[in-house]
């Protein structure tokens, strides 16, 4: 019977944990994976309704840059798989992003999983 990974996806804000305390606190826990949502732009009036009711949760406009945040995380582990979960490819420039995504490789020793969306 083989083995089963589990890791965490979630917001990383200024008003919760630390990305770098967070990360060493799964790896010491045996968590294979953390996953950092993003969302950069927040618009100041929405048509559509948020799909869980009611406004828009805080995290969503205080989240932290998940390159940054999963540099913090990569710099304090070093087994834990880094990814994003996702990034909003057409929010940002191509060209930047891809060199962002090459940098955390290089410095967590190979351990990024990029993952992509349009959100």
């Amino acid at each position: 019977m083989g083995s089963m990974d589990f890791g965490v996806s979630t917001f990383v804000t200024d008003e919760g944990i630390r990305p770098d305390a967070l990360a060493r606190a799964l790896e010491e826990r045996g968590f294979d994976s953390l996953f950092l949502a993003e969302h950069s732009h927040i618009p100041v009036s929405r048509d559509s309704p948020y799909p869980g009711g009611g406004d828009l949760p805080r995290v969503y406009y205080r989240t932290l840059d998940p390159f940054l945040a999963l540099t913090a995380a990569a710099a304090a582990t070093e087994r834990l798989l880094l990814g994003t979960g996702i990034a909003l490819l057409p929010q940002r420039d191509l060209i930047h992003t891809a060199k962002e995504v090459a940098t955390l490789d290089l410095l967590s020793g190979g351990r990024v999983a990029f993952g992509v969306g349009v959100g």
